[in-house]
């Protein structure tokens, strides 16, 4: 996948005081770089897939390093999500669901669609990369004022003539230092893992609800790799309404195989659609567990006291219930 990566550079190298700086700084960090290129082993082969669709420069596969780290969950001061780290209001305007089920800012190949749809419109938009990049940080408006700024002093508009927040300013320069060192790794003593070109995950449809540990243990798979591929859903059980999981593609046939010898219950898991005013308690109490083990599982508030009429995850049978620190995930909704 490196090679494959290589072969489809197209943004024009930029080579300034800061690229030399961030170039140094990742190159004396190996274990970062490394850590950071596994974790990208398992979205390359599906990223530039869609960016040779569209015809992108195949450098912006590297982007999620700078936004991301490459982590599926990294979440931002500023309530940017995901690899591609889209904020609520830019992952909704690209139509990415955020709701009690779901935030697709997580979902790799929701948010690769929205990001790489959304760089090929800045780049058509600014007619240059460097700017369109600027503006994937900034904001297409901010990077516009800017250059109209320049332009009341007739000053030129290009990316480095630009007044540019620090983050803006240390952006392109850290994506052309990731991409020096994956063009040449041996020069910066940095050793990258092997990424085949082949897919790494398959999607599997589901009909029906299955919880999050269920699907793992059908995958053969600890639930934190399981999460890893999966990590846009913001409960414990997968509804059937949205059940489509992500799998190795090497876990497949074990977990298809598995399921059909599954004599156990998918979910142990249903929703509960509280009654106006009805209080945690009585839900909590009514279903057989504890208020803190009701407010870990749905995320909720230690000062909320009342339901919302928002819905909530309840066990089919408490017996069967997981432990709070195996029920997915409750925080990131937007």
């Amino acid at each position: 996948m490196w090679d494959r990566i290589r072969r489809g550079y197209a943004i024009p190298n930029l080579q300034t005081d800061l690229v030399d700086y961030w170039t140094d700084y990742y190159a004396s960090h190996p274990q970062s770089v490394l850590m950071m290129s596994q974790r990208a082993g398992n979205y390359l082969y599906h990223i530039v897939n869609e960016l040779e669709k569209r015809g992108l420069p195949t450098e912006l596969a590297l982007l999620p390093f700078v936004e991301s780290a490459y982590n599926p969950v990294a979440y931002s001061k500023a309530h940017a999500a995901g690899l591609w780290q889209f904020i609520p209001s830019t992952g909704r305007h690209y139509n990415l669901q955020q709701d009690w089920w779901l935030d697709q800012r997580r979902d790799p190949i929701a948010s690769t669609d929205a990001a790489l749809n959304y760089l090929n419109y800045l780049y058509e938009f600014q007619g240059d990369w460097y700017l369109a990049l600027a503006s994937y940080n900034w904001g297409e408006g901010s990077v516009r004022r800017a250059i109209a700024r320049n332009a009341t002093k007739n000053l030129p508009g290009d990316y480095l003539s630009l007044t540019m927040p620090n983050e803006t300013r240390n952006y392109v320069p850290k994506l052309q230092a990731i991409k020096n060192i994956i063009t040449d790794p041996e020069r910066y003593g940095i050793t990258l893992p092997e990424v085949h070109n082949e897919p790494y995950f398959t999607t599997v449809q589901r009909s029906d609800d299955i919880d999050l540990e269920v699907a793992a243990q059908l995958a053969e798979m600890s639930i934190d790799d399981f999460k890893l591929l999966n990590p846009s859903h913001n409960q414990a059980i997968i509804p059937a309404h949205s059940a489509q999981l992500l799998l190795p593609s090497d876990k497949v046939d074990i977990f298809n195989a598995n399921l059909a010898a599954y004599t156990g219950k998918l979910s142990n898991w249903r929703v509960y659609q509280p009654k106006r005013g009805e209080s945690f308690s009585t839900i909590a109490q009514r279903h057989g567990i504890s208020i803190a083990e009701l407010r870990s599982l749905n995320g909720l508030s230690a000062k909320q006291t009342k339901s919302l009429a928002q819905n909530l995850l309840v066990p089919i049978d408490v017996n069967a219930a997981l432990p709070a620190s195996e029920r997915g995930y409750s925080d990131g909704i937007a």
